[in-house]
């Protein structure tokens, strides 16, 4: 087997893509992981206390936890960015960077989702210092304190009425005179005592040094400004599935999600997914790792069914790599 050729590359490298690289390397499959970081949104995050086996890790542990695991079983890393993928003769998948071309006889996409930034000044300094972009993840971690939800649409209106039940003051910033989303929500979110509305306006600045310590908030009809003191603020601006390079090889949804069955396998033979880009609605590190062992294995299938050989049912037989 020639340097570039591999069993399965896999495309990305947190919980789904690094779950799919320990699963896949551990079935002795010639393993490649291409990846521009190691840990994807988990690295926004310190404070991780909805993992099963940890009751607190920081994303950055978790992450390495995982590459260490993948690296054991044999799986490799390159860093670099796909550009392009697609099919070659011979049932065989080719994907670029700007540096290299890799082949192989499945392919695994597990490159997340990536949330939508405000774009506010602040914002990018105060990442996991108390700026969060999953009100799931992190909620849990400002109860009893004051948050700010800055977005629009369902999740700007799910997230408020989460850490309405956790903080104890909610500021939900949104640019019309009501937010968009859900009427049942919104009546339900206005009965709520600890939250405040605040119309026609956006989060022009994100205050603080270490931590976030406020925010400042540009009102477009009073055409004033004023600084609003938090401990933490949830941006829900909704996420994008940079997919663009696969929307001619496997069938996306409308929001450029992938499409997977319950084997997390794609439209096209031999291509799966796991993870955030793929359509599962919860978008939590414990449900894309779960993916990206399901997508490991059903690459293993696939490549079996290629060579003539047995298929995988359970993985209890299977035993480390003898070095």
């Amino acid at each position: 087997m020639s340097k570039n050729l591999y069993d399965v590359v896999i495309v990305g490298a947190a919980s789904a893509g690094l779950t799919a690289a320990i699963y896949a390397a551990r079935q002795n499959l010639k393993t490649l992981v291409i990846t521009k970081d190691v840990g994807g949104q988990a690295l926004l995050t310190d404070h991780i206390e909805n993992y099963p086996g940890f009751d607190v890790i920081g994303g950055f542990e978790l992450m390495s936890k995982f590459e260490e695991q993948a690296r054991s079983f044999g799986a490799q890393f390159v860093y670099d960015e796909v550009i392009s993928a697609g099919e070659k003769e011979g049932l065989c998948f080719v994907v670029k960077t700007p540096n290299a071309e890799y082949e192989s006889c499945a392919l695994i996409l597990a490159f997340g989702k990536t949330p939508r930034d405000l774009g506010a000044p602040g914002e990018a300094q105060l990442k996991g210092k108390g700026v969060s972009y999953c009100a799931i993840c992190d909620g849990p971690l400002f109860r009893g304190k004051v948050v700010a939800v800055a977005g629009s649409g369902d999740p700007a209106l799910d997230a408020a009425t989460l850490l309405s039940d956790l903080a104890r003051k909610v500021y939900l910033v949104h640019t019309w005179e009501k937010p968009l989303g859900d009427q049942e929500t919104l009546t339900n979110l206005k009965k709520k005592s600890n939250v405040e509305f605040m119309p026609f306006s956006h989060v022009a600045g994100v205050l603080g040094e270490k931590s976030v310590a406020g925010i400042l908030v540009e009102n477009s009809v009073a055409k004033e400004r004023k600084e609003i003191p938090i401990d933490g603020l949830f941006v829900e601006m909704g996420y994008v599935a940079k997919t663009d390079f696969v929307k001619n090889l496997v069938r996306l949804n409308v929001r450029n999600e992938i499409e997977v069955d319950r084997n997390c396998a794609t439209s096209h033979a031999g291509i799966f997914a796991a993870g955030d880009v793929t359509e599962v609605p919860f978008k939590q590190a414990v449900i894309s790792a779960g993916q990206g062992a399901i997508a490991a294995l059903s690459a293993y299938n696939h490549i079996q069914r290629l060579r003539g050989g047995s298929t995988l049912r359970a993985d209890w037989k299977v035993k480390r790599k003898e070095t």
